[in-house]
């Protein structure tokens, strides 16, 4: 086996820390300093052991503003490999095809579980989508936050983790096709949300299904047209 370094046993000893603590997401961590004298090892050693969990998107570095908890929860930038992905016709229906198995339980789990923060983040979430749709501005990346925070509202941690990396599959299809939707979509998500606020399962796995159904036939016919 091989040896660690002393960063190495350092940055687990931090994310230990980081976890009995009970940080979240965007909390700031102690200073270096601070961190030297907790972990008793040299701050070179704190630098060091900061890099690896920086790498492993458990901590975001800002300069001048100090060490937080990174919004990623330590999910890889891309762990199913979609940059290495030539064909993005297929990687687009692919990913629409596993949404489609995914996401419209996942809805129906965030109308049970759902606390009234949650809701009220999608709320805000909501708010900001329809107003980039009835400006007609590039919206995927919203669209993405909301569907992120409808996992989140699940309550399942590996849902969590998992929906924000399938819904790269958001921006794909956003890229993927002549015509921006505007009105159909900002209707389906408008459903979506008031069955999950209103604690509506059936309806809101409903209501996912066709807005995601919706999409497919989209770029379907589309894809047709081009050939």
């Amino acid at each position: 086996m091989e040896k660690q370094t002393l960063a190495e046993i350092a940055s687990q000893k931090l994310l230990q820390m980081i976890q009995e603590e009970g940080y979240t997401a965007g909390d700031k961590l102690p200073t270096e300093a601070e961190l030297s004298e907790v972990l008793g090892v040299g701050r070179n050693t704190v630098r060091e052991a900061l890099r690896i969990l920086m790498s492993r998107n458990i901590v975001t570095i800002r300069q001048g503003s100090g060490t937080f908890l990174s919004d990623k929860n330590g999910v890889a930038d891309d762990p199913l490999g979609f940059t290495m992905i030539e064909d993005r016709r297929k990687l687009t229906e692919d990913l629409i095809q596993i949404r489609v198995m995914l996401e419209p339980p996942i809805a129906a789990l965030a109308a049970q579980n759902a606390a009234m923060e949650d809701i009220l983040c999608l709320e805000e979430i909501l708010l900001e989508l329809e107003k980039m749709m009835e400006n007609r501005e590039d919206y995927s990346e919203k669209d993405s936050q909301f569907h992120a925070q409808i996992a989140n509202c699940s309550h399942n941690l590996i849902i969590a983790n998992l929906v924000p990396v399938i819904t790269d599959g958001v921006r794909v299809f956003a890229g993927s096709v002549r015509e921006t939707e505007y009105a159909q979509t900002l209707l389906s998500h408008r459903r979506i949300y008031e069955a999950i606020r209103d604690r509506r399962p059936v309806e809101a796995q409903q209501a996912m299904y066709f807005h995601l159904m919706y999409n497919e036939n989209r770029y379907k016919e589309e894809d047709r047209e081009r050939n």
